[in-house]
């Protein structure tokens, strides 16, 4: 493996470790073996599984590409170096030092014992090597890409062009790390990288949304006997952001929990192909339902229901009899026949002019704050805060659905984690008018304070920031603890009036008792749809 191919592990490292949680495990001895040599694993250290996922300490394996890892316990930070590049980790930090700079992690690191646990995924996604585990032998089986000369004179390996910018295409779900065909040599050196990677996927509005980095052309159809709409999004991979950190192999199905709908019975994903790398959804429906796919350039791909242009018949849009889509509600999407995405199936040009906004609608964006494998602020009483700000998120939007003039889309519908930068992302581009963050608020103090506060960034904000402390505090009845200008994500980088609200503190026992109650629940929700339409002058 080449030099730069090294250091681009090392810079991804920084991006792996900010969605790693907390490791609850039974620790299993276990081998890694690396182009057929058994590594040497350090007595305290030990290859665990993680809720489905293998994790690896890193130290075993980078050691021998050169890396030096060091662990200073007093600061509680891993340095991990190879010539003059050095990145900095301090476990309980979200910001990394790499080189000399600061780069800000949504999550702190995990460090354990002076030794970084990472998935095993990881290594194939990201050095090209061919991933296997098995587990009747507790092995690991590593084969990593060797450097080929480049008759251009480029160092770099020439299989590997997907890596050789140095960009990160940690999301690869299209690798040999899905275990297939895992253990067959090189095999997986040829198969692209995926072009664009799903980060985020909802359905509010009727209408399915899902953001994603790179440019894609769906090929979709609707069948019948079930009803359902299937959508295949070629060149495409599901990052880890997405899957939790979680592995999702050819065939496995996942499931988008679908609220409010009584025409969607649910949407289900899968990988459908690894080579190249396919994702496949499915919109099962309750009736036949008109619809049409969105996609811009962007990083958005919209399925919006009740269309006026119906692309049912679509010529060329039809996934092909045998393609993969099976006819049981609820079953994998994935079987019959993975891998013949491509046969007969000719790619839809996007639909120009559609989607959120159209016909002088307001646009709106709820952002239901944390989810997924990021639980939020944990109350007195053990419950998350990610649970309470989609319980309230969908009170807004049941509202809001019956509003005919207002468009909206929620950041995330159910339990999974949109990055900040994928919430803003998603605002951005459809060039909402306003955004909203909910949160519940928390504090290590002996004594928590109670209250509701409004925060906001930019100037532009503020007109908007006091619209929704004047309807959310008076509705809540909390003590009122002001608007507060503050740097956050979220409502810094986006383009619109955009505000994040604290309703209460979950670190109280008073605020807690009441922020988890459906009453309290629907006095927020109305308040911010009160603010809102009064804001944007909607009647």
């Amino acid at each position: 493996m080449n030099k730069k191919h090294n250091w681009i592990l090392g810079m991804l490292l920084v991006l792996l470790l900010m969605v790693m949680p907390s490791v609850g495990h039974a620790a299993q001895q276990a081998h890694i073996n690396l182009n057929g040599k058994e590594l040497s694993m350090p007595s305290n250290v030990d290859i665990v599984s993680m809720k489905g996922s293998v994790m690896i300490p890193l130290r075993v394996v980078v050691e021998q590409l050169g890396y030096k890892v060091s662990w200073a316990g007093p600061s509680q930070t891993a340095t991990i170096s190879q010539g003059s590049n050095v990145v900095a980790l301090t476990a309980g930090s979200t910001t990394a030092i790499v080189n000399g700079k600061q780069f800000d992690l949504e999550a702190a690191p995990i460090i354990q014992h002076g030794t970084t646990l990472v998935p095993l995924r990881f290594l194939g996604e990201n050095t090209g090597a061919t991933v296997k585990w098995d587990n009747s032998s507790k092995t690991v089986f590593l084969t990593m890409k060797q450097s080929q000369p480049d008759s251009s004179g480029d160092k770099g390996s020439s299989t590997d062009k997907g890596n050789s910018s140095g960009s990160n295409q940690s999301g690869n779900t299209g690798s040999p790390s899905s275990n297939s065909g895992a253990g067959s040599g090189d095999q997986g050196n040829t198969t692209p990288a995926p072009s664009a990677m799903i980060n985020a996927m909802s359905f509010s509005d009727n209408r399915l949304t899902v953001t994603v980095d790179g440019t894609v052309k769906p090929k979709y159809s609707s069948l019948t006997n079930p009803d359902r709409i299937v959508v295949d999004l070629p060149k495409t991979g599901l990052s880890d952001a997405f899957l939790g950190g979680q592995t999702m192999s050819v065939g496995q199905v996942g499931k988008l929990d679908v609220t409010g709908y009584p025409q969607v019975a649910g949407v289900r994903y899968s990988l459908f192909n690894s080579s190249p790398s396919t994702v496949r959804i499915v919109l099962d429906l309750t009736q036949a339902q008109k619809y049409k796919v969105i996609t811009d350039t962007k990083g958005l791909v919209m399925v919006e229901l009740n269309a006026t242009t119906d692309t049912t018949n679509t010529p060329g849009g039809t996934v092909p009899s045998g393609s993969g889509d099976t006819t049981t509600p609820g079953t994998d999407p994935s079987s019959n026949g993975a891998g013949n995405t491509d046969n007969g199936s000719t790619p839809i040009t996007p639909t120009p002019g559609s989607g959120p906004g159209q016909n002088g609608k307001k646009v709106v964006v709820i952002d239901p704050g944390h989810g997924g494998t990021d639980p939020g602020a944990i109350s007195l009483n053990k419950r998350n805060e990610k649970d309470f700000t989609l319980a309230v998120a969908l009170k807004v939007q049941a509202l809001l659905q019956q509003d005919p003039n207002i468009d909206f889309v929620l950041t995330r519908s159910d339990d999974t984690y949109p990055t900040l930068p994928d919430r803003v992302k998603l605002a951005n581009n459809l060039h909402a008018d306003v955004f909203v963050s909910i949160h519940g608020n928390s504090t290590t103090s002996k004594v928590s304070p109670s209250g509701t506060e409004i925060y906001y960034t930019r100037q532009q904000s503020l007109d908007f920031a006091k619209v929704i402390h004047d309807h959310v505090v008076q509705a809540l009845g909390l003590p009122d603890r002001g608007i507060h200008a503050k740097s956050l994500h979220v409502t810094r980088e986006t383009t619109m009036p955009a505000v994040l609200i604290e309703a209460g503190y979950l670190s109280n026992a008073g605020d807690e008792a009441l922020m988890y109650t459906d009453e309290f629940q629907q006095k927020l929700a109305q308040a911010v749809v009160d603010a809102i339409k009064q804001y944007l002058n909607v009647q």
